[in-house]
């Protein structure tokens, strides 16, 4: 005898096992390989102005609130405890909330929408050609934004302690040897590991892909809001554009994260140590 099932109540069924395994199979994924479902929804540009400036803002009050009232400690290791109670956990935080309403969990995935795979050597290439190009821009723009900022910089930097101050390595050096170790571990932690990827997860990989409406400009939008959100550092902003636009548009391109982090941490790796070497060239 044949037996015979209603099409309805069949098709439905193999809808549903399909798609059950098709669930699984995208929760076993690894997003941060690849993940090419994209945000639904761009942002408009107050929230992404309040979701920038508001943390930094309070991060930035905060330091400058705790550093008036004591000076126990150099305001570089003072800036980094402010950071990773006040400024990094609002980042991620942003991140993580935008995963948990888009795909069902707290996870980093808001941050790798639309990434794809690449080789770690590609990664690599990439980050060291923009750096090539950074360190360009270090000796032909550094110092003609100094020289055009200086009269600024030197009035900023009357008006306010030179506690401040993280270009006066002779203050700095009045701490104690102990003090001044712990700041350059903490330098190097957050400078150079937390901070760029904290950042990158948050600026190139999260906000530029919620609007991405403006295609192209995407990138320049936010590589010159992230510069601007440096408030601790105002007067360095053409030097940050100019070096970060790159990086921030070939990530954009090549739809991978990892070639921002790589750069933004090479960058900082290299400024950390000269801050190390000049700190203790006496």
């Amino acid at each position: 005898m044949l037996l015979t099932i209603p099409s309805t109540r069949y098709e439905n069924s193999i809808l549903y096992t399909n798609t059950k395994k098709r669930t699984r199979y995208v929760r076993r994924r690894s997003y941060m390989k690849q993940s090419p479902i994209v945000l639904q929804g761009d942002m408009g540009l107050p929230r992404l102005l309040a979701l920038i400036f508001i943390p930094t803002i309070l991060a930035t009050a905060a330091y400058v609130v705790v550093g008036l009232s004591q000076q126990a400690i150099p305001s570089l290791l003072l800036f980094f405890l402010v950071a990773t109670l006040v400024l990094f956990p609002i980042e991620l935080g942003v991140v993580l909330r935008a995963s948990k309403r888009h795909y069902g969990s707290y996870s980093l995935r808001s941050a790798f929408a639309n990434h794809k795979h690449m080789p770690w050597w590609k990664i690599l290439a990439f980050a060291l050609v923009l750096f090539g190009y950074a360190g360009i821009m270090s000796a032909a723009i550094g110092p003609l934004e100094r020289m055009l900022m200086s009269p600024l910089s030197d009035r900023l930097y009357r008006s306010i302690p030179a506690y401040f101050n993280w270009d006066n390595l002779e203050y700095l050096r009045h701490y104690p040897k102990g003090i001044l170790l712990t700041t350059c571990v903490g330098f190097i932690a957050f400078n150079v590991i937390v901070g760029p990827i904290v950042e990158e997860l948050f600026f190139r990989g999260y906000l530029t892909s919620r609007i991405s409406r403006f295609g192209r400009w995407s990138p320049v939008i936010v590589t010159v809001l992230f510069s601007l959100y440096h408030l601790w550092l105002p007067l360095n902003n053409l030097f940050r554009i100019l070096v970060f636009l790159p990086a921030a548009y070939v990530a954009w391109r090549q739809k991978n994260i990892y070639i921002a982090i790589a750069f933004h941490c090479l960058c900082n790796l290299i400024s950390t140590i000269g801050f190390i070497v000049a700190l203790y060239a006496v």
